[in-house]
């Protein structure tokens, strides 16, 4: 009985080797493949597959989110192949409950070693759901949310830390990125959404004011009354921003600054 699989990956020759692999083996075929942890998700509720090789590290929404956010929506989950560059203490959790892990860069006996596992637990008709769930609180425990993201200038590429990021906008696809202060800079996102760049943040920190912007709750600087009870904020970056709160968030703005 033939496979089907879904290739996610942020790096296009990861999926290029892994896609040339599969191709190469007995009864599987790859009907789809997604650069991000977004695209994950949504590939595996439309195509439903029988086997996912998922990249950990990816902007946004990484591996462990993308079986989180699936286990939060409901859809049912595939069997999961993890295909890393990562540690040892990761390995042996993947070891736990994964189906596989891989290791770049790709081998095509342990690619061919990790369809065999996929095939025997599905002939087994192994339900995934507790073991995974398991998986993700134990690596969620450990996990250390990162500080910094990556922006993208003209010509350049700068690490900034979270709390000097004063807001983010989007707008025709691209997501700016404002920081605070007087020397504050613009810079790029490789994020392709503003949900997907809410996944990298401090969610206790950001907060999706309205649906064109996101914003550091310690960097806005005055919260403006604008007309019919609406609102507006003035951020702490040097041109002093105004953005909007929609309608459906003002409940809470009321309830951060007890308006």
């Amino acid at each position: 009985m033939s496979l089907s699989a879904v290739i996610v990956d942020d790096e296009q020759l990861a999926r290029d080797e892994l896609a040339y692999l599969l191709k190469n083996a007995d009864d599987v075929n790859v009907v789809a493949q997604g650069k991000n942890g977004l695209e994950a998700v949504n590939l595996i509720k439309e195509h439903n597959p029988d086997l996912v090789f998922l990249d950990v590290q990816m902007p946004g929404l990484d591996g462990f989110g993308v079986i989180k956010k699936l286990l939060d929506k409901k859809i049912p989950l595939p069997k999961i192949v993890f295909a890393p560059a990562f540690d040892q203490y990761a390995v042996k959790a993947f070891e736990v409950n994964a189906v596989d892990y891989l290791l770049k860069p790709f081998d095509k006996k342990r690619v061919t070693q990790a369809i065999q596992k996929a095939r025997a637990k599905q002939d087994a008709n192994d339900a995934p759901a507790e073991r995974f769930e398991t998986l993700v609180r134990m690596l969620e425990s450990q996990k250390q949310p990162a500080s910094k993201i990556l922006l993208k200038t003209v010509g350049r590429m700068f690490l900034v830390d979270q709390k000097d990021i004063c807001y983010a906008w989007i707008e025709d696809g691209v997501i700016t990125v404002v920081t605070a202060g007087a020397a504050g800079m613009e810079g790029q996102s490789n994020c392709r959404t503003l949900e997907e760049l809410l996944e990298s943040l401090d969610q206790n920190l950001f907060w999706r004011a309205h649906r064109s912007y996101l914003v550091n709750i310690n960097r806005i600087r005055e919260v403006v009354p604008w007309f019919k009870s609406s609102y507006q904020l003035r951020m702490d970056d040097k041109k002093q921003t105004e953005i909007p709160v929609s309608r459906a968030q003002t409940k809470r703005l009321r309830e951060l600054f007890g308006l």
